[in-house]
């Protein structure tokens, strides 16, 4: 059966205005097309616009110079951990910002592998907020974040309302201390009927899942964020030095 891969709209965006700047028909220094002149020529929505330019500031291809635009910088060097990796964007992703709808936020019962990353007991309750991401009207992700229900009572964390911070400034105030690092886990697996019908996959569909752990400086895990990718829709890219 043959297979194609059509990378997400804001995908392409990237990929192309990465392309002018490595030729240097936009070279560094050079001002970039407004946001309206990047919709007009690609056809494409504001949201997803302003998502890919996100995407090239925190790589370090443009910069933003308020009041005056985006600026070209050129290609950036190899990430050295300064760069957004997957599991920080999650933390701090606003949902109000992000093309999302909350489906849950209140108690549950945690499943197995959450509680082993938690480092609590099996089955114990735990709150969970879900939301689903949408990109130009298209499903993309699920997204849950797990907390212990200490961390997250009496916060904004367990109301129904879109937060309009990072969970991570909710737990860390919270906690009263910082989070300092994150384990990311990466699994595949086939989608429940429920993820079947909110992503408009077929049931055997290949799921991405990341599983990002915060934990402080002691190594202790404060809360799990977890992001459910339909595989035919994303791409996982990472780039580190190798000393």
């Amino acid at each position: 059966m043959s297979f194609e891969y059509t990378p997400p709209k804001y995908a392409q965006l990237i990929a192309e205005l990465e392309r002018r700047i490595d030729s240097g028909e936009y070279p560094p220094g050079s001002l970039l097309p407004s946001e309206h002149q990047l919709m007009a020529e690609f056809a494409m929505a504001r949201p997803t616009v302003v998502k890919a330019l996100g995407v090239l500031r925190d790589q370090g291809w443009i910069v933003t110079h308020q009041g005056k635009g985006r600026f070209v910088r050129g290609r950036p060097a190899i990430p050295t951990g300064q760069q957004v990796r997957a599991g920080r964007e999650l933390l701090d992703r606003r949902e109000v910002q992000a093309s999302s709808r909350l489906l849950t936020a209140g108690e549950v019962e945690a499943p197995n592998r959450i509680a082993a990353y938690l480092g609590i007991k099996a089955k114990s309750s735990v709150v969970l907020r879900r939301t689903l991401v949408e990109h130009d009207n298209e499903p993309t992700e699920i997204s849950s974040t797990w907390l212990p229900v200490e961390v997250a009572q009496g916060t904004a964390l367990v109301e129904s309302e879109e937060l309009k911070q990072g969970v991570r400034r909710y737990v860390e105030a919270a906690a009263g201390t910082a989070l300092d690092h994150i384990i990311e886990h990466i699994t595949a697996r086939n989608p429940t009927k429920e993820e079947c019908t909110l992503l408009a996959v077929k049931s055997s569909a290949a799921l991405l899942t990341v599983y990002a752990v915060a934990c402080d400086a002691t190594g202790k895990p404060w809360v799990v964020v977890e992001s459910l990718l339909p595989g035919d829709r994303h791409e996982l890219e990472d780039a580190y030095p190798i000393r």
